[in-house]
C-alpha cells in the first residue's frame, strides 16, 4: 500500500498526498484513473463514512474538469438528472457519491433512476490491515504527533476495522498529548483507548 501514484498526464496538486491507498479503495481509483474511456460518463460512488469518499471525488473532479455531485441524496433530484445527460453530451465526467445506491437510495424521479441504473457503481471497502495502520500514522501526523513505529502495529489488531473507529482513536490519542505534553507511546495509547473503550481489556494485554 501507499501513497496516490500519479500517471504523468495526471500532476500532483495538493491533497493527493491524503488519500491513502490500499486494497480497500485500489477499485475506486483505478477506476477513475480510466475515466477517459468511461462509455457512460459518470460513476457512482459510494462506501462507508470517514473512507475518503469524498476527498477522492474532489481530487478527481480536479483533475478532470468534471462535475461532483456529494452527498447526492441530498441534492434536487431534476438538477441531478440534467447534470448526468449533460456529461453526456459534453463527454465531461460525472461523479456522484452517495451513502448507498438505489434502491437503498429511494430516487423519485423514474427518469433519474434509469439513468442511474445505467451508471457503473463503484464501492470503497472496509479498510484493510494496511490502510488502517497508515492511516493512523497519516492522521495523528497531521494534528503533529510523532506516533512510534511500533504504535500502528499494536493497534491494528486491535481496534475495530472501520474508518470511525480509526478517526475516534486519533481523537482520543490527541487529546492525551494535549494533556501529557511528551512523546506518544504504545502504553500511553494502550491505557488511553482502554478507558475510552476503544480497546477490549482482553486485547489491551495481548
Amino acid at each position: 500500500m501507499g501513497q496516490i501514484a500519479l500517471p504523468l498526464d495526471w500532476p500532483v496538486a495538493d491533497g493527493d498526498a491524503d488519500f491513502l491507498i490500499s486494497d480497500s479503495n485500489r477499485a475506486a481509483f483505478d477506476h477513475f484513473r480510466r475515466w477517459s474511456v468511461w462509455p457512460v460518463m459518470a460513476t457512482l460512488l459510494t462506501g462507508p463514512r470517514k473512507s475518503g469518499r469524498s476527498l477522492l471525488g474532489r481530487i478527481f473532479v480536479r483533475k478532470t474538469g468534471g462535475r461532483l455531485f456529494d452527498d447526492a441524496e441530498d441534492h434536487d433530484e431534476e438538477a441531478l438528472f440534467h447534470a448526468w445527460n449533460d456529461a453526456q453530451e459534453r463527454r465531461r465526467p460525472l461523479l456522484i457519491i452517495a451513502r448507498a445506491p438505489p434502491p437503498a437510495w429511494e430516487v423519485a424521479l423514474p427518469d433519474l433512476r434509469s439513468r442511474l441504473a445505467a451508471t457503473p457503481h463503484i464501492r470503497i471497502e472496509a479498510p484493510d490491515d494496511a490502510l488502517i495502520g497508515q492511516l493512523i500514522v497519516k492522521l495523528l501526523g497531521d494534528r503533529g504527533i510523532a506516533a512510534p513505529a511500533e504504535l500502528a502495529d499494536y493497534l491494528v489488531p486491535r481496534i475495530e476495522r472501520s474508518y470511525v473507529a480509526i478517526q475516534q482513536v486519533v481523537d482520543v490519542l490527541d487529546r492525551v498529548m494535549l494533556l501529557q505534553h511528551r512523546s506518544m507511546t504504545v502504553p500511553m495509547a494502550r491505557r488511553a483507548l482502554g478507558e475510552a473503550g476503544l480497546i477490549r481489556r482482553a486485547q489491551q494485554r495481548a
